[in-house]
């Protein structure tokens, strides 16, 4: 039993960072919303944080607005920088070549209307080098760097405003 609780903290490790609104520590999600609700004890945490994580559903939660990962939106939002911490491989990659479902998501997350969204997106890759410094460029750093092209950017400083 100390095995298996000692492997799902293991594996939930990452997901205990993922804490939104007033979720705790396993944030938003399936896990929180409707197998745990009630969480009270820690490994219930731990498990309710496995849940959401490893079956997905916390990323479609938080691009959908669904499983109690509604947030007020924007470049701002928690949710954002939650978002990007947990999808930043995806999101160089997709950046660089201008597509990709991370880099889709992202755009919902933010709240990017359709209209905008090609614009968006060649903004980001025509910027890569300046989200990109270096292969060390944290989530904290690339949300910071989003946000100040978004403000630079006419058509995008709306979203940041």
């Amino acid at each position: 039993m100390k095995k298996l609780l000692a492997g799902a903290l293991l594996i939930s490790s990452p997901m205990l960072t993922m804490a939104a609104g007033g979720h705790g520590p396993a944030g938003c999600g399936l896990g929180t919303e409707v197998v745990f609700q009630d969480a009270n004890e820690w490994h219930e945490h731990v498990l309710a944080a496995t849940t959401n994580g490893t079956s997905g559903n916390q990323t479609f939660g938080m691009t959908s607005g669904t499983l109690g990962c509604e947030s007020a939106g924007g470049p701002l939002a928690k949710g954002t920088q939650e978002f990007i911490d947990g999808n930043i491989d995806r999101l160089a990659a997709e950046i660089a070549v201008g597509h990709g479902e991370s880099l889709d998501a992202l755009q919902q997350v933010i709240g990017v209307r359709a209209e905008q969204r090609a614009h968006f997106t060649a903004l980001l890759r025509d910027n890569f080098g300046s989200l990109f410094t270096s292969h060390e460029v944290n989530s904290g750093q690339l949300h910071n760097a989003i946000v100040k092209l978004m403000r630079s950017d006419s058509a995008m400083s709306a979203y940041v405003s």
